[in-house]
C-alpha cells in the first residue's frame, strides 16, 4: 500500500521551499535520479529524473546495510542471537586454527558499530569463502575501540542471521519488513556462498527507501503494530562510537548500529553515489534521494541549505502557484547520468 499523498502546505511545508530544493538539486548533484518528501507520514513531494521512475527499482549500494541493521534487531528481538555474541561462535568451522585475542573478542556489537578492530577491509571479491576470508583478516585493534569504515562486517551481520535463521537477510525480512511494508519484490544479490551481501546489492524503489525511513521515525510502528522493537530502533539510530570531529560534515557525527548520525539531530543511511534515506525527527519528515553523484556531502547541505527552512510547525495557507510550478519543473527533470 502507498503512503497517503497530501500537499506541501497542508503539512506546513512551503512549495517554495521544495522548488529551491529541487532547483538547487538539479543543477549541483551530478546527477539527482529521484526524491521524495514525507512529512507528518505524507508523501508532500516526489520526483523522478527521466528516465529513472517510481516503479525501477534502485541500486542503493551500502543503505542496504540499515536493512541488515534491521534484520538484526529482529533477530535479536526473536531470541536467536545477542548483540555481545562473540562473532567466531557462529562460525566455529571457519575460524583460523589459532584465532588472535582480538579476533576471539570480536563482538556482533563491534561488527554492527564498524568496530570490528580491522585496519582496513579485507578484499573479498575474489574469494569464494567470504566468511573464512574475513575470520583470517588480522585484526590489529581491540574491537570496539577503533572506527573503520568496513563493508565485510556488514557481510558478516548477513552471514550470522543466515546462520541462526536458516534464511537469507532478504528471504527472512519478507515477511517482518518488506511485506508489511507493501516492499514488494526486494532483490538482495549473492556472495559465492549464498549469503545476502549485506553492506550492499539491495534494489528497492524510492518509496520504499520512503517507507523504511518512516518506520523508524515512528519508532519501529506500522498501521499500528510494533514490527520492529523501539528498543532496536533507539540503539541503531543514537551515536554508539565517534567516527570525526568536523561539525560541518555530516560524516563525522557519530555512528550507530549501520545509521549515520547527521547535523540538525537528524540519522540516516546512505549509500556510494547518493543513496539517501533521512530521518529528521525534530521535523517529523524523511527524506529520500537516489543519484549518481560522486559529492554525497553537496547532496546534503542541499538538503539542509535548501530544505530544512520550508519546515513550519502548523499547516500553510494552500499555495496554488507556487505547487503548479513545482508540478511543471518536476515533469521537465531528466538525468544526466
Amino acid at each position: 500500500m502507498p503512503l497517503p499523498r497530501s500537499t506541501p502546505e497542508s503539512q506546513g511545508v512551503a512549495s517554495t521551499g521544495i522548488q529551491a530544493y529541487i532547483e538547487a538539486a538539479d543543477s549541483n548533484v551530478n546527477s539527482m535520479h529521484s526524491f521524495m518528501l514525507v512529512r507528518h507520514g505524507h508523501v508532500i513531494a516526489e520526483a523522478w529524473w527521466a528516465p529513472e521512475s517510481s516503479e525501477k527499482p534502485h541500486v542503493l549500494w551500502s543503505l542496504s546495510k540499515s536493512f541488515t541493521s534491521t534484520a538484526v534487531g529482529l533477530a535479536v528481538a526473536e531470541g536467536k542471537l545477542s548483540v555481545d555474541d562473540h562473532v567466531l561462535k557462529f562460525f566455529p568451522d571457519k575460524a583460523p586454527e589459532d584465532p588472535s585475542t582480538n579476533l576471539k573478542a570480536m563482538r556482533v556489537r563491534d561488527l554492527l558499530t564498524m568496530t570490528a578492530g580491522h585496519q582496513q577491509e579485507v578484499a573479498l571479491r575474489n574469494e569464494t569463502e567470504w566468511t573464512r576470508a574475513f575470520l583470517a583478516h588480522e585484526v590489529p585493534h581491540k574491537p570496539g575501540t577503533h572506527f573503520q569504515y568496513n563493508t565485510p562486517a556488514t557481510y558478516m551481520l548477513s552471514a550470522i542471521v543466515q546462520q541462526v535463521t536458516g534464511q537469507s537477510v532478504v528471504d527472512y525480512l519478507k515477511p517482518r519488513l518488506f511485506q508489511p511494508l507493501g516492499i514488494e519484490d526486494p532483490r538482495w544479490d549473492e556472495s559465492p556462498e549464498g549469503v545476502s551481501l549485506g553492506g550492499y546489492g539491495l534494489f528497492l524503489r524510492t518509496e520504499d527507501i520512503a517507507k523504511f525511513g518512516q518506520l523508524y521515525l515512528q519508532k519501529g510502528v506500522w498501521n499500528g503494530q510494533q514490527i520492529l522493537p523501539e528498543s532496536w530502533v533507539i540503539q541503531a539510530t543514537s551515536k554508539q562510537v565517534s567516527n570525526g570531529s568536523d561539525p560541518a560534515r555530516d560524516w563525522d557525527q557519530g555512528y550507530g548500529f549501520q545509521f549515520w548520525r547527521c547535523r540538525h539531530g537528524a540519522y540516516r543511511g546512505d549509500g556510494k553515489d547518493g543513496q539517501f534515506c533521512i530521518v529528521m525527527p525534530e521535523q517529523d519528515a524523511v527524506v529520500a534521494i537516489t543519484a549518481n553523484t560522486g559529492d554525497m556531502q553537496k547532496s546534503m547541505n542541499i538538503v539542509w541549505d535548501k530544505l530544512l527552512p520550508a519546515f513550519h510547525d502548523t499547516a500553510l495557507p494552500e499555495d496554488a502557484a507556487a505547487q503548479a510550478k513545482l508540478a511543471a519543473t518536476i515533469a521537465e527533470l531528466k538525468a544526466t547520468k
